[in-house]
C-alpha cells in the first residue's frame, strides 16, 4: 500500500499556488510592461499574444516545486512487516574429549557409532535451530582449550564442532578448569548464560581449578551449568536416560548448585530429546516487529521535478 513518510513536506503546497497566482498576475515583462503605447493600427490581441507564452515558465517552475515538495513527503510502497530475529543468550557448549568419549556404544544411523560422533551430530543441529544465540565451543581433557568464544556465526561454531576430536586435550579431566574458562567468556544480558557441560561423569583430575570454585563464580554471575553425563557404567545398569538418576555425583551438583539440570543419555534418542528439553529451558526472546518492507518512490518526482526547472528555463531564454 502506497503511503508518505514525511507528509507534513506537503504543507507549503498552498504557497507554491498563491506563488503562482501572484506570478500568473503580474505583467509578464517586468514593470516597463504596464507601460503600453496604443496605436491605432496595432491591434491589443497582438500584444497579449506576444506576453502569453513567457508565463509558461511560471506553470513549469510551479509544477517543479510541487513535485519538490513531493518528493520530500518520501512516497513509498509498504509491504510485509520485516520479523526481526529473537533475542537470544550466551551459551557455551564443553565437550568432554577425553579417550572414553571414543567408546562406540551408540547407534547413528543405524550404525555403531562413538559417543564425540553422535554428541557433535546433535549439537550441531541444536546450534542451528537456535537463531540469535551467541554458541562458544570448548574441549577439555587434561586441560581446557577455547575452539571459539561466544559468536553470532554459527556456520563457524558447527565447523568447531566438527573438528572435535577424542584425546585432542589430553586423556585426563580438567572439569573445573574447563568450567571456569567457559563462566568468563558469556556475557550477562536480559537472559541468563548458559553453560551445556557433556561428559562421561569421571571425576576432575586435573588442572589448577576445582569444580566446587568454578560453580561458585557461576553462582556469583548467574550461569546456569546444564549437564549431561553421557556413557558410563549406567549403561551396564540399563538405566533409563533421566533427570532423576543416580549418576557420577559430580555432574549433578554442580548443574544443581548454579541452577542447572542434569541429565543421563544411553542412545541417540535420549540425546535428541535431553537438547530439546534445554531448549524449552532456555527459549530465545521473540522481538516485535518494527518495521516494514519500503519501496522508495521519492526519486521519482524528484526527476521529473528536475526537468521541469530545466524546461522552464529553455522556456524563458525561447521568449527572451
Amino acid at each position: 500500500m502506497p503511503e508518505l513518510a514525511q507528509p507534513l513536506w506537503l504543507l507549503p503546497l498552498p504557497l507554491v499556488a498563491v506563488w503562482l497566482w501572484l506570478a500568473w498576475r503580474r505583467p509578464a515583462f517586468g514593470p516597463a510592461a504596464s507601460l503600453v503605447l496604443n496605436h491605432p493600427g496595432l491591434g491589443l490581441a497582438a500584444s497579449v499574444g506576444d506576453i502569453a507564452p513567457a508565463r509558461w515558465p511560471l506553470l513549469f517552475e510551479a509544477l517543479a516545486f510541487a513535485l519538490l515538495l513531493l518528493a520530500l513527503a518520501q512516497p513509498r510502497e509498504v509491504g510485509d512487516w520485516i520479523t526481526p530475529p529473537p533475542e537470544g543468550r550466551d551459551i557455551v557448549l564443553i565437550v568432554d574429549t577425553s579417550q572414553t568419549m571414543s567408546i562406540d556404544d551408540f547407534q547413528l544411523a543405524g550404525k555403531k557409532a562413538e559417543r564425540l560422533a553422535v554428541l557433535k551430530a546433535v549439537l550441531g543441529r541444536f546450534v542451528r535451530g537456535r537463531a540469535g544465540d551467541r554458541f562458544g565451543v570448548l574441549a577439555f581433557g587434561s586441560s581446557a582449550a577455547t575452539l571459539t568464544p561466544p559468536t553470532f556465526d554459527h556456520a563457524h561454531v558447527i565447523r568447531q564442532i566438527e573438528r572435535l576430536q577424542v584425546g585432542m586435550a589430553g586423556d585426563n579431566t580438567a572439569l573445573g578448569d574447563a568450567l571456569g574458562l567457559a563462566v568468563k567468556q558469556v556475557k550477562p544480558t536480559r537472559l541468563r548464560p548458559v553453560v551445556i557441560l557433556v561428559s562421561d561423569g569421571a571425576d576432575s583430575n586435573s588442572g589448577d581449578l576445582t569444580p566446587a570454585e568454578a560453580v561458585a563464580v557461576a553462582r556469583q554471575l548467574g550461569v546456569a551449568v546444564h549437564t549431561i553425563q553421557i556413557g558410563g557404567d549406567l549403561f551396564a545398569a540399563g538405566r533409563p536416560a533421566s533427570a532423576e538418576a543416580d549418576p557420577q555425583p559430580g555432574l549433578a551438583d554442580i548443574a544443581r548448585l548454579s541452577g542447572g539440570r542434569h541429565w543421563v543419555v544411553k542412545s541417540t534418542d535420549d540425546a535428541e530429546q535431553v537438547i530439546h528439553a534445554i531448549g524449552k529451558l532456555e527459549p530465545t526472546l521473540a522481538r516485535p516487529a518494527r518495521h516494514r518492507q519500503a519501496h522508495e518512490w521519492y526519486w521519482l518526482p524528484l526527476a521529473l521535478g528536475a526537468a521541469l526547472l530545466t524546461l522552464a528555463q529553455f522556456a524563458r531564454m525561447r521568449s527572451a
